[in-house]
């Protein structure tokens, strides 16, 4: 917890220190993976961050749009044209109309995209269950509202980057 004065005691700061070490080691452990992912694939750097955002933003219920995904990754509208094109026509992805407002076109995995995905992500998913297998419930629910928490933070430090 925190002293008096607002700071984090010595204890606090020292856990705190160790949650943001290990969050960059597994930061850069992914990169690795991704890395990987993507030369087997023959995937680009930002075809590889196309596709982790397009997952992200399916699984939290927001589909993304080819504009805001090119407004993430930094991309000019002709860039993420011939990105799109190229990741459709490779079979990791598909546009559809969104359910929601059928003027906005939304793009998702497509099957030949998610097979190659599970394919190489499925072993992974097995350490990652054997490596958590001796921890109770109770600590992964802690670790999950731990992960939401720098999640936030870090979104919170993006939008105020963006001004």
């Amino acid at each position: 917890m925190s002293a008096q004065d607002g700071r984090p005691t010595p204890e606090r700061a020292e856990l705190e220190s160790r949650i943001a070490s290990d969050v960059r080691a597994m930061t850069a452990e992914s990169d690795r993976l991704g890395r990987v992912f993507g030369a087997q694939h023959s995937l680009s750097a930002n075809d590889f961050r196309a596709l982790l955002h397009i997952m992200v933003a399916d699984v939290g219920g927001r589909p993304v749009s080819p504009g805001e995904l090119g407004s993430v990754l930094g991309l000019s509208s002709a860039a993420m044209t011939y990105l799109v094109e190229r990741m459709i026509t490779s079979g990791h992805i598909r546009r559809e109309p969104d359910t929601r407002d059928r003027r906005r076109v939304i793009l998702r995995y497509d099957e030949p995209g998610m097979e190659v995905a599970r394919e190489f992500f499925g072993p992974l998913g097995v350490h990652v269950r054997t490596a958590m297998a001796d921890l109770p419930d109770a600590d992964l629910d802690a670790a999950h509202r731990v992960f939401g928490a720098l999640t936030a933070a870090m979104a919170a430090y993006h939008r105020e980057l963006a001004g």
